[in-house]
């Protein structure tokens, strides 16, 4: 009885744990598919978060670079504008006038027609002070109403001028000798009329230093005495004159090696160089600048060998007979042999020379590693 109501439950038993197997089939399943989704919904949400950071990182970047741009190249009313500029909005100084007159010095602006007249009708949101057009007019420029009559100024064009000069921080060594000791700081002095668009544009000129080594090569960062860079590019130039720090020491011969470095600073501000290249103006003129422990006013004297070469003259002994009452002959002595001596040529002693080798400056740029770095350890974090 027992065996027969087993094996009438065994088909039941067999269909119940096929169910619970399957049950716990799906149950597996049905957890995978959740993790699956969790995970993609994670990841979906890491993706939007970084997309926003991105996004929000761009529109800062546009909002500061459209703040530079748009400061160093408007220009109000009563503002200095340098010959070779371009790109200008001068909307705020023109006060809807459409043209500009230039008056020589000493005439009354208020009797007299303007001795140049320019005609901005197209110009007012994209002004050039072309060399051209405004280099034999420089100063105050008018803006002239509907009768051609001055209707307070407008700008004044005047030229650019840059100049650098080297100075040795360690010692008072005058570097217009174009030479500064090896393992002294170096700093720079560039003198401008450019800093004042620092006041009157709310954003200060940019200017480059420009170094080129013994072989050619050009720098685009300085080493100090500790191994410290700095950038010599597009530095912020706010007054005149406008001193760097001590960034420059050439004592490391395996960065800087031995002979003739040159230097110039330049100005690009709105194109200025690109339209108006002129030393003295948008670039300074070139400085040589002698990499070596000695001065070289001081010169080493040569060492001279003196040789001596000696020529024997020998002279014979004669006798000369005297007769004598016992017969003898008497002998004269003279001098057997001399020495003639004659100076050799100088010869000099050349002091040796170190090879030279350049390991040229590089360039540092670490701001968008560090943005990148971030937002991964931003999202990782998350």
């Amino acid at each position: 009885m027992i065996s027969r109501n087993i094996r009438e439950l065994s088909p039941n038993l067999k269909y119940i744990q096929d169910l619970r197997i399957n049950h716990l089939v799906k149950r597996i399943f049905l957890s995978h598919l959740l993790i699956l989704k969790y995970k993609k919904e994670r990841w979906m949400i890491m993706i939007k978060k970084a997309v926003k950071l991105l996004f929000i990182f761009g529109v800062i970047s546009l909002f500061f670079m459209g703040t530079v741009t748009a400061a160093i190249n408007t220009i109000v009313q009563g503002n200095v504008i340098f010959i070779g500029e371009e790109g200008l909005d001068i909307s705020a100084a023109m006060g809807g006038d459409n043209q500009i007159g230039w008056w020589a010095s000493a005439a009354d602006l208020s009797g007299s027609s303007p001795t140049k007249t320019v005609d901005l009708r197209n110009r007012i949101a994209s002004f050039s002070a072309s060399p051209i057009e405004f280099s034999d007019y420089p100063g105050n420029w008018y803006r002239l109403n509907s009768a051609g009559r001055a209707d307070g100024i407008a700008f004044n064009i005047i030229d650019p001028q840059l100049d650098i000069k080297v100075e040795d921080t360690t010692v008072p060594v005058d570097a217009a000798l174009n030479w500064i000791p090896t393992g002294d700081d170096i700093r720079f002095r560039i003198e401008n009329n450019l800093a004042q668009m620092a006041n009157q544009r709310s954003s200060p000129p940019l200017i480059t230093i420009k170094v080129k080594g013994p072989d050619g090569g050009m720098y685009t960062s300085l080493y100090d005495a500790g191994g410290n860079p700095t950038s010599i590019v597009n530095i912020p130039v706010t007054t005149t004159p406008f001193y760097t720090g001590s960034i420059w020491n050439m004592g490391n011969r395996d960065r800087y090696s031995p002979g003739t470095y040159t230097l110039w600073a330049e100005c690009n501000v709105n194109k200025m160089n690109d339209n108006y290249d002129v030393t003295g103006k948008t670039r300074s003129r070139e400085i040589s600048l002698l990499n070596q422990g000695q001065n070289p006013l001081i010169t080493i004297p040569t060492t001279q060998i003196p040789q001596t070469s000696s020529t024997p003259i020998q002279t014979i002994a004669t006798s000369l007979p005297t007769p004598t009452g016992s017969g003898t002959t008497i002998f004269t002595p003279t001098p057997s042999q001399t020495l003639a001596t004659t100076p050799s040529p100088d010869i000099t002693v050349l002091q040796p020379t170190r090879s030279q080798t350049k390991t040229p400056g590089f360039e540092a740029i670490l701001a968008f590693s560090a943005i990148f770095l971030g937002v991964v350890f931003y999202l990782k974090k998350e």
